[in-house]
């Protein structure tokens, strides 16, 4: 059963390949998977260009598992040698955009979704494949959150080589702005704002707080971009800083936020977006415990997925390597997605959760 829906899995891999889906122009690319899924028999709704399966047969008295992965890609970097577009296998790897981050995720959710729906598990099974992920967009998993009904955990199907990640970074983005008094430079006249922010930016780079995430150590804090002055005669009055944060699941966004602030009070921060948010899920859990009797480690991911926009407890775990995302030239080892389709069953068939 597996070696027959692998090979239908790897063929709508390569058409996806082949069906340009850069974030917010996924409407092709939805529209292959959609016809697959229908295909196979499966009922899907479309919001917008999120394809959403529900359980094939819900019960209300059981707990509710999503597995979820997404169908957009980033643009082409330079640098690609193949057509990025034009789906090539090659010594066991298939090439392409997308196919490691995140199709391959995909498409072995999708073979693992047809697998374990067709006998009754402890568990809702629902399948929701989302876009905007690589941008965050606000048409993607956030839009239909509210229309998916009750989720108790989900599988964010993502490049981890198959290992549970237990933890992921968030992210927030701040921008400053130091006061000064402007005055004269040839005279001994104002509060030179860069002067000021000197000191702010020597806090931030050296700031630790109390508590530390065990799988993703200390939140992470950069300044990033600086900017004052009008003219080389004039003591500056403003200086804005532009600082990157990678939260981590020891506090919320807003909790960390707020430690920030207390720390440099001489300097406004106001945080274009505090959406994107930290998870973590116990080492603990029914499902990484079965991944760890298999060797697949936990660990802790510095990178975003739509688990930053979940309300429910997650994990990310899937075929590929995240190295590989984003670069030209991306592929996929075939045997990773057999390898995932097999993890998946292994794991999530007749989970307790």
């Amino acid at each position: 059963m597996i070696d027959e829906i692998y090979y239908k899995v790897v063929d709508l891999l390569k058409k996806m390949i082949s069906t340009p889906s850069v974030s917010r122009d996924e409407a092709e690319v939805a529209e292959v998977v959609e016809r697959f899924l229908k295909d196979e028999g499966l009922k899907v709704e479309r919001f917008g260009n999120n394809l959403y399966v529900a359980p094939v047969a819900s019960d209300p008295s059981l707990p509710t598992l999503l597995l979820n992965s997404h169908i957009d890609t980033v643009r082409p970097v330079e640098g690609w040698v193949r057509d990025p577009f034009a789906p090539v296998e090659e010594d066991g790897r298939l090439y392409g955009l997308g196919s490691n981050d995140a199709g391959a995720s995909v498409v072995s959710l999708i073979a693992a979704f047809i697998l374990l729906s067709q006998h009754p598990q402890p568990y809702n099974l629902a399948l929701l494949l989302s876009c905007e992920e690589e941008v965050s967009g606000k048409g993607g998993i956030s839009s239909v959150i509210d229309k998916i009904g009750k989720i108790d955990f989900a599988v964010v199907g993502e490049p981890t080589g198959m290992r549970p990640a237990v933890a992921e970074k968030g992210l927030m983005v701040l921008d400053g702005e130091i006061d000064g008094e402007a005055g004269h430079a040839a005279r001994n006249e104002g509060v030179n704002a860069i002067y000021k922010a000197i000191d702010v930016v020597d806090t931030l780079r050296d700031l630790r707080f109390d508590k530390e995430s065990r799988m993703l150590g200390p939140v992470k804090i950069s300044v990033t971009q600086i900017n004052a002055g009008t003219q080389h005669n004039v003591v500056p009055d403003l200086c804005s800083i532009v600082v990157d944060v990678r939260t981590t699941d020891a506090y919320s966004n807003i909790e960390t936020l707020e430690l920030i602030r207390a720390a440099v009070p001489q300097c406004r921060l106001t945080p274009r977006s505090t959406r994107l948010n930290p998870s973590g899920v116990s080492s603990d859990h029914p499902l990484v415990c079965r991944a760890s009797m298999l060797g697949l480690e936990p660990f802790g991911s510095p990178t975003l997925s739509d688990q930053a926009l979940m309300p429910w407890p997650s994990l990310k775990m899937g075929p590929g390597d995240s190295a590989r995302s984003h670069t030209a030239d991306e592929y996929i080892l075939l045997d990773e997605i057999r390898q995932a389709i097999e993890y998946c069953l292994r794991i999530l068939d007749g989970l307790e959760l």
